[in-house]
């Protein structure tokens, strides 16, 4: 599907792609350094996957695969990269500063960009919202983009005239204003619709949720329009899986599960603690790939994470820590050191080794051209 040129040529910016031993080349953090546990790169290899994360912090999309060498991690500039979503599909959505952004990737499963990468994600949709501070993004069962526009307070599609078209908003919000006020932030998707959204408070006054980090965190009902659970600090990323409602409760660094959800009167429960303010999260089996981030303390100070952490005697991380949920342990890791400190959310890429990805504002992207029908597609059985 590729032309022989441009998937064997030297299309991809090899500036932005590095085993995770060395030190980042990206303008955003020139003191960041990687590492990893000593089987990280074997369980990526035996479940056949790639992680996609964001960093808002950095402006750059991670895509952490393997080579022959090792762990190898992509690095693309985005303009704060947020909520990342990828479908049955082979379709990667991200919101971002000011876009929702569509991904492709047109490789034959026989194509390499430079020698090395089996997958390059491209930008083919781009919408431009202007800056709503998008975070969570799923896609429905009839392929529309939903996300969460969190300076509006509700859930919402590109709009082919506006920035956006609301779809729903909590029912404590009384208005459709640009004023953030409860913090709606994570998205769980069921079947191809909204299930569960989080937010930080039931405020219904501008920055509101500020005041109500410690314990006002709610999960909502999509569907009822109903708070299933009270009492969270700081909430983000409510997946579900396994017949279970997952959510991070960032402000105590707990992966845990709603319990009674369906009944309206949930309860969490937390199953495992993870050493940092604990956003992104997406599994694989009985494996949850949970992002961290070091709490800002001008912002969070107060939160149940400082006296977790000092009981732990653990000093907060970022990077992703890979949890087995049978037995509530971390099996593997991957950790970032100093510059870049925060993390939004992770996203599986099931099938790939090597992935990398091109910025819609990218020199390369211009001469990336591909074509149904190419030369290196593979010969039709006669």
């Amino acid at each position: 599907m590729a032309s022989k040129s441009k998937a064997e040529g030297s299309t991809a910016p090899s500036t932005n792609s590095q085993p995770v031993t060395s030190e980042s080349s990206s303008p955003a953090a020139n003191t960041v350094k990687y590492s990893q546990s000593g089987g990280l790169v074997a369980l990526l290899a035996k479940l056949n996957i790639s992680v996609a994360f964001t960093s808002y912090q950095s402006g750059l999309l991670y895509m952490l695969g393997r080579n022959n060498q090792g762990a190898h991690l992509h690095q693309t500039g985005i303009p704060k990269p947020m909520g990342l979503s990828y479908d049955a599909n082979g379709i990667l959505t991200l919101s971002s500063g000011f876009q929702i952004m569509s991904f492709q990737n047109p490789l034959a499963p026989h194509e390499r960009v430079n020698s090395l990468f089996d997958a390059c994600f491209v930008p083919r949709s781009v919408h431009v919202t202007g800056q709503l501070d998008a975070h969570d993004v799923g896609v429905t069962s009839d392929g529309n983009i939903v996300f969460v526009n969190t300076q509006f307070n509700c859930l919402a599609t590109p709009d082919p005239r506006h920035s956006f078209k609301a779809v729903w908003q909590p029912s404590f919000i009384k208005d459709l204003v640009k004023e953030d006020r409860c913090h709606l932030n994570g998205l769980a998707m069921d079947n191809g619709a909204p299930a569960y959204v989080t937010a930080v408070s039931k405020s219904n006054t501008i920055d509101g949720w500020r005041d109500r980090r410690s314990d006002g965190g709610i999960v909502i009902d999509v569907q009822k329009n109903k708070v299933v659970c009270n009492g969270l600090s700081m909430p983000h990323s409510p997946r579900l899986h396994q017949g279970e409602l997952w959510v991070l409760n960032s402000g105590t660094g707990e992966l845990g599960v709603v319990e009674g959800a369906a009944s309206g009167k949930g309860k969490f429960l937390p199953r495992v603690f993870c050493p940092g303010f604990v956003r992104g999260l997406a599994f694989h089996g009985d494996l949850a790939f949970v992002g961290l981030s070091k709490p800002r303390y001008e912002r969070f100070e107060g939160l149940a994470l400082d006296e977790k952490l000092k009981a732990a005697d653990s000093e907060p991380w970022c990077g992703i820590q890979i949890i087995d949920i049978k037995r509530g342990t971390c099996v593997e890791w991957f950790r970032i050191d100093g510059a870049v400190a925060e993390l939004y959310d992770v996203e599986i890429l099931p099938g790939i080794a090597c992935p990398m990805a091109l910025s819609p504002s990218s020199p390369e992207i211009k001469n990336f051209l591909t074509w149904k029908g190419s030369s290196l597609e593979p010969p039709k059985a006669l």
